[in-house]
């Protein structure tokens, strides 16, 4: 049953859309779907069309790429978690961890490494997830190439806008956050 002061009502009017106009505020983002929908995923193993293959080839800028090493590189996560989400990805297109060479795997770590130092001088966080997803059933959207994730924690950043409205709230552009931790990655000890 539709409101018959629904086109009169400010409030009534913001909310109206599909379904019946209620009193819950909504954040839409609509860029996720091409997340949910697999878009951009490569659908076997091979490095051509991998998102991590193709993106080197990119402006750092456009790519949202941080820092290039000699054999991995760190960049935004498209989809974060949490502002500063980013990821340590190696060049060669290896799905697991085991088929790292000990120098990839060094390097991999020492990226990390200096993600966090550069993570705390930036923004501050008061903890980190650092973690690889191994495979699609362990939750890897890019099961092909190997990436390290690293999130940026901060108390009660759990509340209950990805609890109760499953929606994070990101205070800043990617391309900003990029700039900053890229600034950020030549500076940083």
């Amino acid at each position: 049953m539709t409101d018959p002061n629904a086109a009169t009502d400010p409030e009534l009017v913001e909310q109206q859309g599909v379904g019946e106009p209620d009193a819950l505020q909504r954040l839409w983002t609509p860029h996720r779907m091409a997340y949910i929908k697999g878009e951009n995923k490569p659908d076997h193993d091979q490095s051509d069309g991998c998102p991590f293959c193709r993106v080197v080839e990119l402006d750092d800028t456009d790519a949202l790429i941080i820092a290039r090493g000699e054999l991995v590189f760190a960049l935004l996560n498209l989809y974060p978690y949490n502002p500063g989400h980013l990821m340590v990805v190696p060049y060669r297109h290896v799905a697991d961890y085991t088929e790292l060479t000990v120098p990839e795997t060094l390097e991999l770590a020492e990226f990390t490494q200096h993600a966090m130092r550069v993570g705390r001088a930036v923004a501050a966080p008061h903890g980190f997830n650092i973690g690889m997803n191994q495979g699609v059933v362990a939750g890897a959207g890019i099961a092909a190439h190997l990436h390290q994730h690293l999130v940026p924690r901060w108390g009660g950043d759990s509340n209950f806008m990805p609890v109760i409205g499953h929606t994070k709230v990101l205070p800043q552009l990617l391309g900003e956050t990029r700039q900053l931790l890229a600034d950020a990655w030549k500076t940083t000890n």
